[in-house]
């Protein structure tokens, strides 16, 4: 999840309302017996790209955005706490006296305890997007797959937010994304999940009762993966 899906009427930070109803969301796919661990982004707070526009370099900027999503999930910890769900906060980058390093093995062990895990600090390292500390984290826990939060209904053949026009497709292999340039994920990310055979699903988190809908096995967003 992007830092910027929790902006929700909010300027920059993080609207109380919406981390609440990702919270709500989480709780009922837990209910069902699914297991959710959640990476989220900075962009609510700052951006390491942009920052390099104003003159601090880029792997500096990436850090202080790095460090904007270990404030998305410790604040994403309290309030879902606050709605009765269990969460615990893993980081890329090494600060123990905030919260405890990525560690695989522990995370598994939460997640088998019914317990939320939010990954945070991106990959720790810069030039790498949101996208691919989510697809890589994925694989270090053995998802079964890849859930892409955004703003959209799936996967477009153009922007649909520019497009009227624009036609969504229902599945899509990881070959088309990339050869049709799709812009949907960080192309490393799609790489990444199509050497390890992770399918992706891509749906609009605005929509209440999608996150239901998507582990359900609903027909919701697009599917990236093998063939269509």
């Amino acid at each position: 999840m992007s830092g910027e899906a929790l902006l929700g009427e909010e300027v920059s930070g993080i609207d109380r309302g919406m981390a609440r109803a990702v919270g709500g969301e989480i709780g009922e796919a837990l209910r069902l017996g699914v297991q959710v661990a959640l990476v989220v982004g900075g962009g609510n707070f700052l951006r390491g790209e942009a920052l390099s526009q104003r003159g601090i370099g880029r792997v500096t900027g990436d850090a202080m955005g790095m460090l904007a999503t270990v404030m998305n999930g410790l604040a994403l910890r309290d309030l879902f706490r606050g709605e009765g769900l269990s969460a615990r906060v893993q980081s890329a980058l090494f600060m123990p006296q905030v919260v405890e390093p990525v560690n695989p093995e522990a995370a598994r062990k939460y997640l088998e305890n019914n317990e939320v895990v939010i990954f945070t600090g991106g990959t720790g390292n810069p030039f790498f997007s949101t996208d691919t500390a989510a697809a890589l984290r994925a694989l270090e826990i053995g998802a079964d797959v890849l859930l892409k939060a955004t703003k959209v209904d799936g996967v477009f053949d153009r922007d649909p937010m520019k497009f009227t026009d624009a036609r969504r497709f229902e599945k899509i292999t990881y070959g088309d994304v990339l050869e049709k340039n799709l812009r949907v994920m960080d192309q490393a990310a799609v790489a990444l999940c199509r050497d390890n055979r992770l399918p992706v699903v891509v749906f609009n988190m605005e929509k209440k009762g999608n996150i239901r809908r998507v582990v359900c096995g609903e027909p919701t967003g697009t599917i990236i993966g093998g063939e269509p």
